[in-house]
């Protein structure tokens, strides 16, 4: 399973539709809207136009940080970071993933009823500079102690994401490498 993450800052013509329009017809599994710094309103009319997009193709379209935005849209999914759920899942009619960084978090977000969790950084990525990446050996950890599915981040691309897999992952969450593309749909086929 790949999933796309988005960062339009990353975007060379700045243009996320077309890059979300390019990605859904290469064949997505699921798109992660995280666009931090908008506001509620800004974040609600791009997504509304992401979800136009992903909908024509059945893909999912998951929240990432503004769960009203989730809500009032009726996404899919909602996506959150670990430090923000207090010992407590939101409240949402859709799957929840929760962004981990050990495998504590993990089985803490496993158990707490999170659907999905997002582990990273695995490789070095400049999303992450000067931060060690946590390998492959951290996904095979992960995977001894939780039963949901695991999701790959950071540093993933074509010459490694066979280990990624091997190791244990359930799919991969990639950013960089496709925000940046000049070839979308040869991309997301070289990581499917």
């Amino acid at each position: 399973m790949l999933h796309l993450v988005t960062n339009r800052k990353l975007i060379p013509d700045g243009n996320i539709f077309r890059v979300i329009e390019e990605c859904v017809n290469a064949g997505i599994d699921s798109i992660i809207l995280r666009e931090k710094d908008l506001s509620y309103d800004e974040l609600y009319n791009i997504a509304k136009e992401i979800k136009l997009i992903a909908d024509k193709k059945s893909v999912p379209l998951i929240i990432n940080g503004t769960l009203d935005v989730a809500r009032d849209l009726k996404c899919h999914g909602f996506h959150t970071g670990f430090n923000c759920i207090k010992n407590k899942l939101p409240d949402f009619d859709g799957i929840i993933g929760v962004s981990i960084h050990s495998v504590e978090e993990a089985i803490q977000a496993q158990n707490l009823g999170a659907n999905y969790i997002i582990a990273g950084h695995i490789f070095p990525t400049d999303c992450k500079k000067g931060l060690e990446p946590r390998g492959t050996d951290f996904i095979k950890k992960i995977k001894q102690n939780v039963e949901i599915p695991i999701i790959c981040i950071g540093g993933i691309n074509e010459t490694n994401i066979k280990k990624v897999y091997e190791s244990g992952s359930n799919g991969v969450a990639v950013m960089s490498s496709i925000m940046k593309s000049d070839n979308i749909y040869n991309t997301v086929h070289n990581l499917k």
